[in-house]
Parts: structure tokens; sequence; C-alpha cells
């Protein structure tokens, strides 16, 4: 296990092409120096002075043996895919993610399209730009709706589901919830099931809100046959990752006005393609993958990487978040 020197003898490195950490990290007076990095050219030649580095996108493995001080990465992500375990150990770099650091973040955009869904705020926008004053709808059947009294399945219930959860109830919804494993709980959801049990209990939602991680097992869940399985009335919110989803059959489904309509944080590819039909269709919300950006995002990690840098020098052997 690496030896952390105490905070008056450590350089932080933070490395990220747009998040901020320079002015959250001063006020914290921790007696750490620290550099920014905002390209992989910056990275690269910086990295040798750190002894902590916070990164995502911007590592690569081959950095690491140019690391020669380096013994944590704190991961700016909840992804660490990007991280070679193995190359991590043979250098005695410990790695730890960024998992909850933006759990109520996405949990309120997901409550946030949820409302918008139900109110027609997109509808409405469009209007606003039409410079359309549009009548009092007596129509029922087009008419805004509320959420309250409706239900929820929340497909994924860590950290980012369980608030969401909390939320939904806040609002009188009524929560279901799929996880791996049910026995680990489903907080405030009022049922929690197997991930086995999706297809059932699919047509009792109002809304199908994904927030699992993405997995061998959980690529591709929502296609044709959940598609189907959908109430004509219902809403697709995606604020996991794009390949949750079959794009091409949330698409179809979509067209065929199989589903009333969705929102969608996140796509197969991104950014998502400027001849993608998605994003014309007027009952489709498109956010840039954003859930988890807020103003708080890096306070956030920066908590996380002084506990793990606390936790390294009393010898503690184990971290938040512990990858490697």
């Amino acid at each position: 296990m690496p030896t952390m020197p105490p905070n008056s003898a450590l350089n932080v490195l933070f490395a990220h092409v747009a998040y901020e950490f320079e002015a959250p990290f001063s006020a914290r007076n921790t007696g750490m120096s620290f550099e920014i990095a905002k390209s992989a050219a910056e990275l690269e030649a910086k990295i040798a002075n750190a002894d902590v580095l916070s990164v995502s996108g911007l590592w690569k493995n081959d950095l690491a043996p140019k690391a020669k001080k380096l013994k944590l990465i704190q991961s700016i992500s909840a992804g660490t895919d990007q991280y070679d375990r193995g190359v991590l150990k043979t250098h005695g770099i410990r790695l730890a993610s960024g998992q909850g650091v933006n759990a109520n973040a996405v949990a309120e955009h997901a409550i946030s399209l949820m409302l918008a869904l139900s109110r027609q705020l997109h509808f409405l926008r469009d209007h606003q730009h039409q410079k359309h004053w549009r009548p009092m709808q007596g129509d029922r059947r087009v008419r805004e709706d509320e959420i309250e009294g409706k239900t929820v399945l929340i497909v994924g219930m860590g950290g980012i589901g369980q608030r969401l959860a909390h939320l939904c109830k806040a609002f009188g919804m009524t929560v279901i919830g799929t996880r791996r494993d049910p026995a680990k709980g489903g907080g405030a959801a009022d049922e929690i099931h197997a991930d086995a049990e999706l297809i059932k209990l699919i047509p009792r939602a109002d809304f199908v809100v994904l927030t699992t991680a993405l997995t061998p097992e959980t690529t591709g869940l929502i296609g044709r046959e959940q598609l189907a399985a959908m109430k004509p009335t219902a809403f697709l919110v995606n604020v996991a990752r794009g390949k949750v989803c079959d794009e091409l059959a949330v698409t179809a489904a979509l067209s065929a006005k199989m589903i009333a309509g969705a929102a969608l944080d996140v796509t197969t590819e991104e950014p998502l393609s400027a001849d993608s039909p998605l994003w014309a269709m007027p009952q489709v919300i498109i956010t840039p993958h954003s859930a988890g950006e807020t103003v708080r995002y890096e306070d956030r990690v920066i908590d996380l990487l002084i506990e793990n840098v606390g936790r390294l020098q009393r010898g503690e052997s184990r971290l938040a978040n512990e990858i490697v």
C-alpha cells in the first residue's frame, strides 16, 4: 500500500477539459498544493509531479509509467472502464471511483424530465418559439397531466434510483423498483423486484425511468418487447446510458406512437447524430448527457478525494468507492 505524505508535501493534479476545480479546492485550505490540466498534453506534462490525480476522460494507461510519484487516482466519474487495473497495480497506484457524486443531480434531472413530459413543457416551448398562444384544451386526451397518483418503474435501484424514488414519493407517486439483488432493498420504493421481473412490471408503469449501470446484462435492456409492453400513455426516461436502450427500437416505437413520449439524457452515440430522427420528434426531450452536471459536482469529487487521501495517510487499507 502506498505511503501518502502529509498535506504540506502533497501535490494534487486535477485534469478535466471542462470542470473548474481551482476555486472550490482553494477554498478548502487543505494545505495541499495543486495544479490544473485542461488537455491531454497538459496532463502528460504535469503528471510526473502529482501524488494524487483527479481525472476521468483524459486518462490513458500509458501515463502510469510516467507518474513516478502517483499514489492515488480519484476518478471524477463513476465509470472506471478507462483504467487498466493491472497497470495500476503494477505501478502501486490506488483507484477510487466518483460513484455517488452526481446521484442527487441525476435524480433531480429525471424528476424534472418526468414533470416536463407530464406538463408538456416541450410542446409549450415550441409554441413559444412560434409566438403561438395555445388556447385552453377541451380534449382531455391531449391536455397536460399531473404525476401525483401515477406509477413509476425505476430500473436500477442504486444510489440514483433510490434518491429518485424518494423524490417520486414526495410527489405522491407509486414507486416500483428493480435491481439485480432485490435483497439489498429499495429505499423509499413501494415495491422492489429482481431485474428478471422487468417485463411483467412494465405494463403497470406510467413512467419507465432507467437509472441502471451499463453492464453486459443491461445492454439493450429496453428493446422491442419491453416497449411493446408499455402503456400507450406511458413515457420512457433514460438517465442511465444510451446503450441500455435499443435506440432503433425506441425510435420506431415513438414513430408508431406506441408510447406517449420519451426524455433522453443519453444516446447510443454521443453527440447524437444530426441526422437522427429523434431530434425532430415533438414528443421527445433530448438533453446532452447533462443530468449529472451541477455547480456542486466539483465539491463532491473533492470531498471524496480528501476522504481518501486521509485514509491513506492514516494507513487504512480501504478507500471510499475503492476500485484498486
